[in-house]
């Protein structure tokens, strides 16, 4: 795929990523080859292709699937008849779930002005974060949205203060996040509901899901009033939903519909509304190619420059004050060898986007990280669905591989530029097409 070749193939639905703590659930089978659900998500056509549990059954005693030695244990393990009909039920709920989604696409020119996201809350010091972000893709599967990872590095949480092993965990679960989908994020701060509402409240999340550890405070601090993180935020969230899940329990169970929380919630009432978006401002980007290895603010400084050559009314001395606060807050770098540095501008009329291709690196001191591609996004800040909808148009893109690749074979701004207008167009062609057979 990632070549541009047409691929036709088959797969059982126990190897989804996202299923995998159900599948060992109901089966008691640890399935250790997977893929991520995007691959699926991503598919041009998708055919169930079905038979009854007898029927399998009898085929596997005839040989037609294992070898001889092989049968007997598969019978009476992975393939009994309880655990056949169950992952028929899951393939029908997937299949149902992908057409829906392709009914519903979010491309698509109605957008809520409610709060409709999904982030999931990830921890240096969670026992499962597997489990939780495997939840947080289904869920934001089921509701058709763009979800988010985020993870809220204190000051005690430096990459020299903690150990070896807690690095290796969270980088683990951070790639995780990207390979399910989600747009990774990282802040810095010691108030963690705070931040965590912030970015709620930036990026129009709708349901935030976070995983109880089960560690309690003790009895003195609770007799003075004080509370648990998460009893903060599910008093202090203000139109959201927040969906506790108990990560002590490595089979987390199929996921309650989202019009039904099963979990601790905190939702205020919803009042439908729609607003027509812009013409998509990878259309008309400022694109800059760099030779030289060099750090992330100065490419940002030159990106933004490119900006205001190409918008002369954007006033660069207020964008680049918005950017550096928001890189303040924590690293734009998504993972996938992209950075998405961004920022709302009060004044702006219309969105305005740059491209850095940096075949030597873009390098981010602080993280001793490096990418070789720099989006940059300044967006209105009213109404706040046309920041979130770029960003997760741009980070969507940023996951293909084939993207990635044809940028860093280009040879100057130019034909980099009809590069990118010409996977937008096709990812758009897609989603259109997509949407028009789902209706169909």
């Amino acid at each position: 795929m990632a070549a541009g070749s047409h691929v036709i193939s088959t797969l059982n639905i126990q190897h989804l990523e996202s299923l995998y703590d159900t599948v060992e659930r109901v089966t008691g089978v640890k399935v250790r080859e997977r893929i991520p659900d995007r691959v699926v998500a991503e598919a041009d056509q998708i055919v169930n292709v079905d038979i009854t549990t007898e029927d399998l059954r009898r085929r596997l005693e005839e040989g037609k699937v294992y070898t001889t030695e092989r049968i007997e244990t598969a019978l009476t393990h992975f393939f009994k008849p309880s655990n056949l009909e169950q992952l028929r039920e899951l393939t029908l709920r997937e299949l149902a779930a992908q057409i829906d989604a392709r009914r519903r696409a979010p491309l698509a020119d109605e957008i809520p002005s409610s709060p409709d996201q999904v982030m999931v809350c990830l921890s240096s010091r969670s026992p499962n974060s597997e489990a939780l972000l495997r939840y947080a893709s289904r869920l934001a599967g089921r509701l058709n949205r763009n979800w988010y990872a985020v993870y809220v590095q204190t000051f005690s949480e430096g990459p020299t203060k903690i150990d070896a092993e807690t690095q290796r965990v969270l980088s683990s679960a951070l790639t995780l996040a990207q390979q399910l989908g989600a747009t990774v994020f990282t802040f810095k701060g010691d108030d963690i509901v705070k931040t965590i509402l912030q970015f709620a409240k930036e990026y129009r999340v709708g349901h935030i899901v976070v995983g109880r550890s089960g560690r309690k405070l003790p009895l003195w601090k609770r007799l003075s009033g004080k509370m648990t993180l998460i009893q903060r935020l599910i008093e202090e969230a203000k139109g959201a939903t927040v969906v506790v899940l108990d990560t002590r329990e490595v089979g987390i169970g199929a996921i309650a519909p989202p019009e039904k929380p099963a979990m601790e919630t905190n939702q205020a009432s919803r009042h439908p509304a729609s607003v027509r978006p812009e013409a998509s401002p990878l259309k008309d980007i400022a694109v800059l190619l760099w030779d030289e290895p060099l750090e992330k603010e100065t490419a940002m400084r030159q990106l933004l420059s490119a900006c205001c050559r190409r918008v002369k009314t954007l006033p660069e001395e207020d964008a680049w004050r918005a950017l550096i606060q928001r890189e303040q807050q924590g690293s734009t770098f998504l993972g996938e060898d992209v950075a998405l540095p961004h920022a709302r501008l009060a004044g702006l009329e219309h969105a305005v986007v740059g491209l850095g291709v940096a075949k030597q690196g873009v390098s981010e001191p602080a993280t001793g990280r490096s990418v070789q591609i720099v989006f940059l996004l300044l967006s209105p800040v009213s109404p706040p669905e046309f920041h979130v909808r770029y960003l997760s148009l741009i980070s969507r893109l940023s996951q293909q591989p084939l993207l990635r690749q044809d940028l860093l074979a280009t040879g100057t701004a130019g034909e980099a530029g009809r590069v990118l207008r010409g996977h937008v167009a096709d990812f758009e062609l897609q989603a259109a097409v997509s949407q028009g057979g789902a209706n169909g």
